[in-house]
């Protein structure tokens, strides 16, 4: 037992020893490398005082140089030259890192000036271009004149050319008539229009969008209406913090239609609305729309509807804007529809019974695309002692046909004994055939009362019998012929 507590006291000793041993060497190291990273900051210290061309006290030595150095002249004009080089040195590198901001504003005064040169020296390049060719023709024309007969004078030769276009020197062959007029304002169109282009990219091309918008809008001959430019605008996108480029050249040619007596084309139209929605200002197109700034399009009302679809606090101004859209257009049957999901019916049946060009097919999508109770009984009755646009019977049986029961049921709902019999009577569409139809339809969907009331109402009429399902060979028309 002694032995053995012994030898752990020896084990443990020399565990001990070992550990300590070690952490003497690790001491050691780390000692070591703290004397060495000491010793490196001082010589990095020393040679950055040696490099230090600043000192606050003028009266003190000059930061690395020693006492006997700074009186030495040799030593100083040393070290000046070491100073004039790390100065140019510096110097060179500011120059090619840095550029005043004046110097821009210089370079965009000489580019303005070069440009006015560059404008000038083509409208005299082209001035002496028309009178060269001018000098030409005329010359080319006095030789043939020369060369004939000369039974008529000069003038009446150059006008006899101008008439019959025959002279082709440069290959265009409305050459000669442009020369020949004393006035050549009109070749210059074209370089007001060249002009307006250069313009108009200089100014895309300096950021400048609102500026381009409205030279856009001002060109002549609308020669940036167009959906080139649009594209153009589209590729700009939109900039953090500034108007977005493409909403602004749309205001500026809408706000400017007027002036060129003939409003945007449609596909323009489209582009524009679309863009003003994306950005939702219904704003901007309530007001291009009443201004009647547009060319409409059946697509310019079905992108309004979809926004007034997705946007339902909107949707009656939308759907007000599309009916004016599509009864401009003449797609009478959309703007009817918009009449009738905005409620008025009575305004509704109106606009029917003033276009009279509505079909029963027509009017019988309208009620599926929009199957108001209101709607259907109004398109059923009698109206100002006219007849009904469609048949009672018929829109029932439609409905059940178009799996649309519920409303066929709330319409059953709502009709007694006299009105069904009134319809019955008054209907010049429905067949008595169909109504045994109808009054099945009641049976099966728990309109007995009226179901029976319909097949008196047919027992009743002179000549007619029922028919059974189970009865085939029975001759519809037999009645006619007692």
């Amino acid at each position: 037992m002694r032995k053995d507590l012994l030898m752990n006291i020896t084990s443990y000793t020399e565990t001990f020893l070992i550990r300590m041993s070690v952490i003497e060497n690790n001491s050691s190291k780390l000692q070591q490398e703290i004397e060495k990273m000491k010793q490196l900051r001082a010589e990095y210290d020393t040679k950055q005082v040696k490099y230090c061309t600043f000192s606050k006290d003028p009266s003190k030595p000059i930061p690395g140089m020693t006492c006997e150095e700074s009186v030495n002249l040799d030593a100083l004009t040393k070290y000046l030259k070491h100073l004039e080089d790390k100065y140019a040195e510096i110097k060179q590198v500011m120059s090619k890192k840095y550029v005043p901001a004046q110097r821009k504003a210089d370079l965009d005064e000489a580019m303005v000036v070069i440009l006015k040169q560059r404008d000038v020296a083509e409208n005299l390049n082209k001035e002496l271009q028309f009178r060269h060719e001018r000098l030409q023709i005329i010359s080319y024309a006095l030789t043939s004149w020369v060369k004939s007969d000369m039974s008529c004078s000069f003038q009446d030769f150059m006008k006899q050319i101008q008439k019959t276009k025959d002279l082709h020197v440069t290959g265009d062959h409305g050459i000669v008539e442009k020369l020949c007029e004393d006035d050549p304002g009109k070749t210059k169109e074209a370089e007001i229009l060249l002009h307006y282009v250069e313009r108009f990219n200089e100014l895309i091309s300096l950021g400048d969008y609102e500026k381009a918008a409205c030279f856009a809008a001002k060109s002549p001959r609308r020669i940036f209406h167009s959906i080139g430019t649009v594209d153009k605008f589209k590729a700009i996108g939109k900039i953090k913090g500034k108007p977005f480029p493409l909403l602004l050249f749309f205001e500026a040619i809408f706000s400017t239609s007027h002036a060129h007596r003939r409003p945007i084309n449609a596909e323009v139209t489209l582009e524009g609305i679309k863009c003003a929605l994306s950005e939702k200002r219904l704003d901007l197109v309530i007001n291009w729309v009443t201004q009647e700034r547009l060319t409409f399009s059946e697509e310019a009302g079905d992108v309004i509807c979809d926004y007034g679809e997705h946007h339902t606090y909107y949707k009656a101004k939308c759907l007000a804007l599309a009916q004016t859209i599509y009864s401009e257009c003449g797609l009478h049957n959309k703007a009817l529809l918009c009449l009738c999901q905005q409620g008025q019916i009575h305004g509704a049946m109106n606009y029917i019974q003033q276009l009279k060009n509505f079909t029963a097919d027509d009017l019988m999508q309208l009620i599926k695309l929009c199957p108001h109770t209101e709607l259907i009984q109004c398109l059923t009755r009698e109206r100002n002692g006219k007849p009904p646009f469609l048949s009672f019977g018929l829109v029932i049986l439609h409905l059940f046909s178009l799996d649309m029961k519920k409303v066929g049921i709330k319409l059953l709902q709502e009709i007694d004994k006299d009105a069904i019999e009134h319809l019955m009577i008054n209907d010049p569409f429905c067949s008595l055939e169909k109504w045994q139809e109808v009054a099945d339809i009641c049976l099966h969907n728990g309109f007995g009362r009226l179901s029976n009331d319909i097949m008196s109402i047919l027992r009743s009429q002179a000549g007619v019998t029922e028919i059974s399902e189970e009865d085939d060979t029975v001759n519809l028309m037999q009645h006619v012929f007692w």
